[in-house]
């Protein structure tokens, strides 16, 4: 019996859905009732990394482990359980025509997995997660599989992490197929089509959400009407019209859907019974703020958006930075808030004054910034959460 151990790294990215994924047709296969698209954030601000080991050598009674941020997680939940099992199904397929082939598809998995900011804080970590457990078993497993399929896999584990499988603009098509086969990712444009896209996310609460994204979502279909609306009209219109804007570097389109679908996916929020609120003063003290900059600039030159959570990702294109940078540095900088790029903030003037009420909410409620942009789909990598023998990396 060898005792070789085999890794395979990987980073993978969060992604930001700018017209935005709620509710799911089958919650068994993670099939949604509505296509989404997002932009994929810089590895460099947001990432997690993951290496996949197996060995035979590794005792068939301990079973697969994952060791997320230091600490073990447990993956025996179905959407683990079906992806770790499809990869392996690919994996035994290949070992079955090459005899040749060692049988990593029967050695137990030690994955290893780090995030560089705050879990399970309405930050897509579930997103970039899945994506890197994926891409990092197909990579140790050697799989011939293109990103749109392993996105197929993906999205059994989090619906959103088949879109962090790619990098710039991608859409996750809803497909109408009863197996699931059809709802798959593609990129629209890649990063650099329109490269000087980004990103300023105010972080309102990194604490743990107080309703989960999944079962929020069941609720809403269940009991919102406005949900109907959304997902027969206003989401096929927006994806056409965002798909357009992207094409042809329209920010003031990009911006003004980015906008309205965030406002009717909150909206059905609302609707639902009991309600859920994921925004909260903080939130709305953010919308009232790129308000007030679009308003002083003339132009859109500022968008916000709200996940499942209170935290504001605000895009802006690298030329409007003063304007929309500018703006919160200066009503945020004399709180203790970490994040800032003192490159970029550098000789940022002061250009447009908020409201005392707008600027005391936020002062008061955020607790850090990450300043980012586009980038690109998961990167394979050298540095191993796991050593060669099989135990996790000293770091």
């Amino acid at each position: 019996m060898s005792d070789k151990v085999y890794r395979a790294s990987t980073t993978a990215p969060v992604n930001i859905a700018v017209v935005k994924y709620w509710g799911k047709r089958d919650a068994k296969l993670n099939l949604p009732t509505n296509s989404s698209l997002s932009v994929t954030l810089s590895q460099a601000d947001l990432r997690t990394l993951t290496t996949a080991s197996c060995s035979a050598s590794f005792p068939a009674s301990e079973g697969d482990s994952l060791l997320l941020n230091g600490e073990p997680s447990d993956i025996s939940g179905a959407r683990t359980q079906a992806c770790l099992r499809e990869l392996r199904s690919r994996r035994a397929a290949l070992e079955a025509a090459d005899p040749s082939l060692p049988k990593l598809s029967t050695y137990p998995l030690r994955l290893v997995s780090e995030n560089n900011f705050p879990t399970a804080a309405g930050l897509a970590s579930s997103a970039a997660g899945f994506a890197a457990l994926v891409r990092a078993i197909a990579n140790l497993y050697e799989l011939p599989a293109s990103p749109s399929e392993l996105s197929l896999i993906a999205r059994q584990g989090s619906g959103s992490a088949c879109r962090s499988l790619f990098g710039g603009y991608v859409a996750w098509r809803m497909g109408n197929k009863a197996d699931g086969t059809d709802s798959m990712a593609d990129q629209v444009a890649e990063a650099s089509h329109w490269p000087d896209m980004r990103a300023l996310v105010l972080v309102v609460s990194a604490a743990k959400k107080g309703v989960s994204s999944s079962s929020g979502m069941q609720q809403t279909v269940a009991t919102s009407g406005l949900f109907r609306e959304r997902i027969a009209t206003v989401v096929p219109e927006n994806m056409a019209i965002m798909e357009k804007a992207i094409a042809e570097k329209d920010f003031e389109k990009f911006a003004e859907v980015t906008m309205r679908d965030s406002n009717s996916f909150h909206a059905t929020c609302a609707d639902t019974y009991p309600p859920i609120f994921y925004m909260n003063d903080v939130s709305r003290a953010a919308i009232r703020a790129v308000e007030a900059i679009n308003e002083k600039a003339g132009r859109t030159v500022a968008a916000y958006t709200f996940d499942a959570g209170p935290n504001a990702v605000i895009y802006y294109q690298e030329k409007d930075t003063e304007a929309v940078v500018g703006t919160f540095y200066h009503v945020l900088q004399g709180a203790d808030i970490g994040g800032w790029k003192s490159a970029d903030i550098k000789g940022l003037k002061p250009t447009i004054s908020l409201d005392e009420n707008v600027a005391g909410l936020l002062k008061a409620g955020v607790s850090r910034v990450i300043m980012t942009g586009v980038g690109e789909g998961p990167v394979k990598t050298d540095e191993f959460l796991v050593a060669e023998d099989g135990t996790p990396a000293k770091r």
